[in-house]
């Protein structure tokens, strides 16, 4: 399942580039997870035509070279528009009086691209791309004066979050901006790799306001207290899971610690309190303009994931350091007695063949135009001795590269998809239907011949439907939970296609009389047999509503469809066709409901819906169903 984050645009005054216009930036936060994508803007001089894309570029873009940059890049410039124009289409156009008419770029960014979430990042990505910049080189360092500062992690911690990794970023510069796109990363690391921070959390620090070794413990919430962040008192931790239970932000984090008999917490060398993750910072080691020292800790359920956040936060802003692209070592203490310095920042070569290299994109390009090409996107390369190979490097920004495909692919964008030439297969294929959905198809056709009306419904419902409203228990049903539904609408996935339809007839009660309607879709089944714990099973469903059930209308129509997949009826019962026999089930009518049985497998199921369903659906005529599994007649 693909999932796509919704943005809100906040527009701030990012440079002054020349008398004459104001320049901005817009780093928008993401609202909801995206587990597949996530958005970010990038809004520059306001002209009527002309978009200039920060000084530092050089040069001056219309919309359309803009949008041509962007895709050269691999990226897509999503939308133009305004902040008052977005709100406007929001909610409403009352909700956008006072808004801003500056133009909004909106960038789509893959979401395994982490280093291009921040405008630092997107910025240093095109400059190298377009060859005004080399690749910076990342290194993490040893403090020449003083010792390395200590995070001690204690046994407690194996209980709630076992991992943790720190680094320090050491005589760093904050404006406004670049403050504020600070905080903006790490919000959208949260919703990203973090997973809304079940798997990681980020803490950011002043340095020079605490005191190491820092110690990773975790303690009973009643043990816990200290003045949070923008609070002006203490509180303990119990308190605080009350005060943040309606917060608009930080509630959707409580679940992930609030039933735990510890809570994690970070606390320096006099018991000043940093953080307590995955919730909150504390208010003393609050980061202002100021800051000249940032320490920075992640603790984790996933040590791989702490290091990747770990080391973007580094790469993307240690430029603002006086020692650019460096961050400062930091031990962790482990409890089993192990010591590990973070960030590691590392890099990692990879070997990739030329001859692939060429076929798998369509291209041919000798072995030193691939290395600059991938040198383009931020992956130094050299050719080979043996001149058929190129050495590839991997820094720590580029977590997104993992296998040799990934390569690949950087060397098609920057060679440009566009560049490609267009040549016939040397193969020839012959492209077939699936089976499955070819008989879905034959199967719509022939029921809306029939009279009735197809309908395309939620794949997900809530647990009500399926359950209490069909007088059933849910837990004997093989239903397939959502861990944490955002509506009380879409708790599960639904088992039958019956919701579906009642809601779409009581949707529709003022249309005449007779509803005939139907539908061909899957339902999903919880199955431990499974690869992953749940199939997708094709049925067919079809209800009529009318003053009077219309049970022999539903009757009519299976001897039709079984005439169509060739099942002959069977009155003695054999395994050679389809029969009725009679069952009870809460949903149907007593008495007025049947077991489809075809070739000695039980199909589906049909009758007069009780009188108790119709009502829980808010309907007043009486309803017959069908509802059968077309998957064995594949």
């Amino acid at each position: 399942m693909i999932y796509r984050d919704e943005i809100n645009q906040s527009i701030n005054k990012y440079h002054q580039y020349s008398d004459k216009s104001i320049q901005n930036s817009e780093l928008c936060r993401s609202t909801e997870e995206n587990l597949d994508q996530c958005l970010v803007g990038l809004v520059g001089i306001f002209h009527p035509v002309t978009l200039v894309v920060l000084d530092i570029l050089d040069v001056e873009f219309s919309d359309d070279q803009f949008s041509d940059l962007c895709f050269e890049f691999g990226l897509e410039l999503d939308e133009v528009t305004t902040e008052k124009q977005m709100i406007t289409n929001e909610q409403g156009a009352e909700q956008s009086a006072g808004a801003s008419e500056d133009i909004v770029y909106r960038i789509e960014i893959p979401a395994n691209r982490y280093d291009l979430l921040c405008l630092e990042g997107l910025v240093l990505g095109l400059l190298v791309f377009q060859g005004k910049l080399s690749p910076p080189r990342y290194k993490a360092v040893t403090p020449e004066k003083g010792s390395v500062q200590k995070l001690i992690v204690t046994p407690a911690t194996k209980l709630i979050r076992p991992y943790a990794v720190a680094a320090v970023l050491r005589n760093i510069t904050f404006n406004q901006d670049s403050y504020k796109s600070f905080i903006d990363l790490q919000d959208k690391l949260h919703q990203n790799i973090c997973r809304k921070r079940s798997l990681v959390a980020i803490g950011t620090h002043d340095l020079d306001t605490v005191v190491g070794p820092f110690t990773y413990d975790a303690k009973p919430p009643s043990d816990i207290k200290f003045q949070a962040l923008n609070q002006d008192k203490e509180y303990t931790a119990t308190e605080l899971m009350d005060l943040y239970s309606t917060h608009a932000q930080l509630k959707q984090y409580l679940h992930i610690i609030k039933d735990s008999p510890v809570y994690p917490i970070i606390y320096d060398k006099n018991g000043v309190v940093l953080s307590m993750p995955p919730i909150i910072n504390g208010n003393h080691s609050r980061i202002t303009l100021n800051t000249r020292n940032v320490f920075i800790e992640c603790t984790a359920l996933d040590l791989t994931k702490a290091k990747i956040v770990l080391d973007t936060l580094i790469c993307m802003f240690s430029q603002y350091c006086i020692d650019k692209y460096t961050a400062e070592c930091c031990e962790v203490l482990l409890p089993d007695g192990t010591v590990t310095r973070y960030p590691e920042l590392a890099y990692r070569e990879e070997v990739v063949n030329i001859q692939k290299t060429n076929t798998y994109i369509g291209i041919s390009e000798p072995a030193d135009k691939i290395a600059k090409l991938l040198t383009k996107m931020c992956l130094k390369s050299e050719v080979a001795n043996s001149e058929d190979q190129v050495i590839v490097e991997v820094p720590p920004s580029r977590h997104d590269v993992i296998h040799a495909c990934d390569i690949y692919e950087d060397v098609a964008v920057s060679y440009g998809y566009n560049n490609i030439k267009k040549t016939i297969p040397k193969t020839a294929t012959i492209g077939a239907q699936f089976p499955l959905n070819k008989l879905s198809d034959q199967l719509r056709e022939q029921i809306a011949q029939a009279g009735f009306t197809e309908v395309l419904t939620f794949s997900l419902c809530s647990r009500d439907d399926i359950a209490t409203k069909l007088g059933r228990n849910i837990n004997d049903i093989p239903a397939v939970h959502i861990s944490n539904p955002k509506t009380l609408e879409f708790q599960v996935a639904r088992t039958t296609l019956v919701p579906g339809l009642l809601k779409t007839l009581a949707a529709n009660k003022k249309m005449p009389l007779p509803m005939k309607l139907f539908e061909v879709s899957d339902v999903v089944i919880r199955d431990e047999t499974a690869e992953v714990g749940a199939r997708n099973e094709r049925r067919g469903c079809a209800l009529n509503c009318n003053r009077t059930p219309g049970f022999e209308i539903i009757h009519g129509l299976l001897d039709r469809l079984m005439q169509l997949l060739e099942i002959p009826r069977s009155s003695n019962k054999d395994m050679t066709g389809y029969y009725l026999q009679a069952v009870d089930d809460p949903a149907y009518f007593p008495q007025r409901c049947a077991e489809v049985v075809a070739n000695g497998q039980v199909i589906g199921i049909m009758g007069v819906l009780h009188p108790d369903v119709i009502m829980k659906f808010e309907l007043t005529h009486p309803v017959a169903c069908l509802e059968i599994n077309i998957e064995p007649f594949v």
